[in-house]
């Protein structure tokens, strides 16, 4: 579960983000409704899908609640922002210096993911 540092371009992403928490999860509903969209965008880079969550807090680990919301994107990368689809968005991650952590697994264990990363290894590294 070792991650890379990596500094990363600016990725720009179109799809759709919904609502959601741990304990009303939507993931499921969420990539249902994204993915048979997914083939009209034309200028994606690669083939990987990116699942993007974006926090309102930045201490939502630390005093974890299952209820706590966030926003969630099923995405794909794309070269540019000229053709975007009526029902699908935007979402530019900023360019600079990442910690990338890959998850491989079931989606019901991402919390405890999560809490591996804002508990133990942020407090234990040079990072914030």
């Amino acid at each position: 579960m070792e991650p890379r540092i990596e500094t990363l371009p600016e990725t720009k992403l179109l799809g759709k983000k919904a609502r959601m928490s741990y304990a009303r999860n939507r993931t499921k509903e969420l990539w249902q409704d994204f993915m048979p969209k997914r083939g009209a965008i034309t200028n994606t880079v690669g083939t990987n899908l990116y699942s993007v969550e974006i926090y309102d807090i930045i201490g939502f680990f630390k005093q974890f609640d299952p209820a706590g919301e966030f926003e969630k994107w099923a995405a794909v990368q794309v070269s540019d922002y000229e053709t975007v689809l009526s029902e699908i968005e935007k979402l530019a991650i900023p360019a600079g210096l990442y910690v990338v952590f890959n998850h491989q697994g079931k989606a019901s264990k991402a919390a405890q993911f999560y809490q591996y990363i804002y508990g133990s290894w942020i407090p234990n590294s040079d990072y914030q």
